[in-house]
């Protein structure tokens, strides 16, 4: 028999059944958390940091999709620190890489541009740090620009999880993180890629499109796996 337990988000109380996320129940219960690493399907992550939330009790931020529910947990998901703590992280995601979202595929259909509108930010006050990084276009039908890359590991998540090909990983440390294909070589040359096109469908940025993709052409079509996702999830107790 499945536990429920009650609790309350920004002073509405709600409930969830155990082993359930706050990021779950809140968004069961219409209270929106932002978010760019999670994606319902997949195994969460914490890498953004922008659902960040306090907890009652604790001088702690806690990941939102990391943090299980307890009995009377009190979660505090909108405020003024939380605002600008968000502000901070989505400017310091567009200053570590070069984006120049006018010239972008995803230029209007962006989820990291959504989400500066939502927080309302409207300039930079960080430098910008300008690596010299690669674009990948090796693949017959995909490419991947590393300057529109956040980190989200959804991709590495997807093909591990749902495709089962495990292309995708991560290398280096710091500022010189990227995600690889194959221990680093050219993802043309990959003998894992299926060439299925999940890790393209659920990137939020316009680091992996299509070739041939048009200039802000419109939002990714999503494909029929998006759906199932969350139930192929579940099934594995994801």
């Amino acid at each position: 028999m499945t536990t429920v337990y009650t609790l309350r988000i920004d002073g509405k109380d709600v409930a969830g059944s155990e082993g359930a996320s706050v990021l779950e129940v809140a968004r069961e219960n219409g209270i929106d958390i932002p978010t760019l690493c999670h994606l319902d399907g997949i195994s969460p992550r914490g890498a953004c940091r922008l659902c960040m939330v306090e907890i009652a009790g604790s001088n702690k931020l806690a990941a939102a999709c990391m943090t299980r529910i307890v009995e009377g947990m009190e979660v505090t998901a909108h405020s003024e620190r939380l605002l600008e703590y968000r502000q901070a992280i989505t400017e310091m995601l567009f200053v570590e890489r070069n984006h120049v979202c006018a010239v972008c595929v995803a230029n209007n259909h962006c989820e990291l541009q959504d989400t500066a509108d939502e927080l309302g930010l409207t300039h930079f006050d960080l430098p910008r740090i300008s690596p010299k990084v690669d674009i990948d276009a090796s693949h017959r039908l995909f490419a991947i620009d590393h300057n529109r890359c956040i980190l989200c590991l959804r991709c590495v998540r997807v093909c591990d999880e749902i495709e089962g090909a495990h292309t995708w990983d991560i290398m280096h440390r710091g500022l010189d993180t990227r995600v690889q294909t194959d221990m680093g070589i050219p993802w043309g040359e990959s003998t894992t890629c299926t060439s299925c096109g999940k890790c393209v469908q659920v990137c939020p940025t316009g680091a992996l499109f299509e070739k041939g993709r048009a200039v802000a052409r419109g939002s990714k079509t999503r494909r029929p796996f998006l759906p199932w996702m969350k139930v192929v999830a579940e099934e594995r107790g994801l």
